[in-house]
């Protein structure tokens, strides 16, 4: 089966440098919303604290994270450069 293709374009990863370095500042987006929401327990179970309701918990660490994740996707959509892009920089 003869295809225009040339064969090296289909070895090696299936994104490009800059598409696993997006993926890699996503994650820690993500690390960094989930650990936003780490805190407010109480050290005796029998008392309630509301320091889990705060702002912090509550709304901007499901923010971050959600934009970690939309982060993620932009990174994976990403068209990778080709090679002969990559030389010219």
């Amino acid at each position: 089966m003869a295809t225009n293709e040339s064969p090296d374009k289909f070895e090696g990863f299936a994104l490009g440098k800059e598409n696993y370095k997006l993926l890699l500042i996503g994650f820690g987006i993500i690390v960094l919303g989930f650990i936003l929401m780490v805190g407010g327990k109480e050290s005796d179970p029998n008392k309630f604290s509301s320091d889990i309701f705060s702002f912090r918990r509550i709304t901007l660490a499901p923010v971050v994270v959600l934009i970690g994740f939309l982060f993620e996707i932009y990174a994976i959509m990403k068209k990778p450069k080709s090679d002969k892009e990559d030389k010219k920089e």
